[in-house]
């Protein structure tokens, strides 16, 4: 009855953590998977349809909402960026899974790098509900691991070259070059946070 007569404010940002916090569950088992623990390949997906779901409330919350604490165009653009980091993660399990390439240590340090950097974007997001300035420097530093991770990516990458199976090399390039792109999707979250801090002062 309530909603009837008062305007409709969702907590879309609380939504928004949920998100980030699947998100960081994800990328947890992502490590494990990149680690050698191959069964972790179904905790991957699994938080990934999750976050999918999850995704979905925020987007049916905008809809509904009266007014939200950032611009609708900003959530929408942080809660579709952070999907595209949970998704790349899961592409990248699948690839190799298809491929048949086991993770190599220099999979399980790139991960390392996209976990942490995960781990400031949600608190990045969790800024933008208590503290902006906290929330750009969480950003900041997500931003400084997808830097750790491409340098781990060129030695990688360099690494190849002494190689001599075409088939491992040609699969090894494709998996490293998927994570180098989880990173790339990492800092479009990162840029978006900043960019909703500063249109919101």
């Amino acid at each position: 009855m309530k909603r009837w007569f008062l305007p409709y404010t969702p907590e879309v940002l609380g939504l928004l953590t949920e998100q980030s916090e699947i998100t960081c569950r994800g990328m947890d088992a992502f490590v494990r998977w990149s680690s050698g623990e191959s069964e972790q390949h179904q905790e991957v997906r699994s938080c990934e349809h999750e976050a999918d779901e999850m995704r979905r409330r925020v987007l049916m919350e905008l809809r509904a909402a009266f007014s939200t604490p950032l611009d609708p165009e900003d959530i929408y653009e942080l809660s579709e960026r952070l999907d595209e980091v949970l998704n790349g993660a899961k592409n990248a399990v699948r690839e190799a899974e298809l491929l048949g390439l086991a993770p190599d240590p220099p999979l399980a340090e790139m991960a390392e790098h996209l976990h942490a950097g995960v781990k400031h974007l949600h608190d990045a997001i969790v800024g933008l509900q208590e503290d902006r300035d906290d929330a750009t420097e969480a950003a900041d530093k997500a931003i400084k691991c997808e830097r750790h991770l491409e340098h781990c990516y060129r030695e990688a990458m360099s690494a190849l070259a002494d190689n001599e199976d075409l088939k491992v090399v040609t699969g090894r390039r494709e998996i490293y070059r998927r994570y180098a792109r989880i990173g790339e999707s990492l800092v479009r979250v990162a840029h978006r946070v900043w960019y909703s801090v500063v249109k919101a002062r």
